[in-house]
């Protein structure tokens, strides 16, 4: 993929695109997004319904597939489907994803396992599967994982969340320097936050939205359409000298720390 070729500014007409966790919120936006771009574009989920209904939204250029991304004998019967209904993957886009909370010093191995299993490894088991699919076109490719701000930013009481998506970011780099002689990107898109159906729980609470949206530059939550935004210039030729990169798109809310610190003479006016 080093050439934006094909109708629109992006260059993405007919590339092959497989997006996981495509059933709701951030995955299913990248997948319609990917669609209306041109692509034609393999939905996973581990709910086979919610899949179905992302590729039905989109039509005749998606493929619904249910896939444990935790299983490697899973990923490698999605990645065999795929290859049989479209050819082989020119962009991955790595998005499943679980939360697990709780607290550190009380959480079970068994708890800590199952998010890793699927935030983390699953990531890795997608991209070998995939990734040798574009590695045997020999055509290139892109891969873009969707990890978190809090890649970088440790939440507390939120279980392995953090380390995986600080996992997902070395992978990513790992992945950018290993697989660049085969012309294959590895970057990464980090999540502020965003409104979807695996974060709806937090603003159930009165107010929790406004209280959020209050410190945030942008002055408002994020949508799955934000992340769809980023994920498909990182998918596409026009960011063909981006390598082993991250792009945060989270309305300058992790830019923001100084303006929190009450400071005399500096205030609005």
């Amino acid at each position: 993929m080093t050439e934006a070729s094909g109708t629109g500014w992006l260059g993405l007409s007919d590339r092959i695109a497989i997006v996981t966790g495509a059933g709701g919120g951030i995955g299913r936006a990248t997948a319609t997004s990917l669609a209306g771009a041109g692509c034609r574009v393999a939905c996973l989920d581990l709910d086979a319904d919610r899949a179905r209904e992302t590729a039905a939204g989109i039509g005749v250029r998606a493929l619904a597939v249910a896939c444990d991304v935790s299983d490697p004998e899973a990923v490698n019967a999605a990645a065999a489907t795929c290859l049989a209904a479209f050819g082989p993957a020119d962009i991955l886009v790595n998005n499943a994803g679980l939360l697990r909370p709780g607290p550190l010093a009380t959480l079970a191995p068994a708890e800590w396992n199952a998010l890793l299993a699927v935030n983390l490894t699953g990531y890795l088991l997608c991209a070998q599967a995939f990734g040798r699919q574009m590695r045997e076109a020999g055509r290139g490719g892109s891969l873009v994982h969707v990890a978190s701000i809090a890649a970088h930013h440790a939440t507390p009481f939120s279980g392995a969340y953090s380390v995986a998506k600080a996992g997902i970011a070395m992978l990513s780099r790992q992945l950018a320097i290993e697989w660049a002689s085969d012309r294959i990107r590895s970057n990464c898109v980090h999540p502020g936050m965003i409104r979807t159906p695996l974060s709806e729980a937090f603003y159930e609470q009165p107010g929790a939205s406004e209280t959020r949206a209050a410190v945030i530059p942008s002055a408002r939550i994020g949508r799955p359409q934000d992340i769809a935004e980023a994920v498909l210039f990182l998918a596409s030729p026009r960011s063909d000298y981006v390598n082993g990169d991250e792009i945060t798109v989270d309305g300058g809310y992790t830019r923001n720390v100084m303006s929190l610190i009450p400071r005399a003479g500096y205030g609005k006016g």
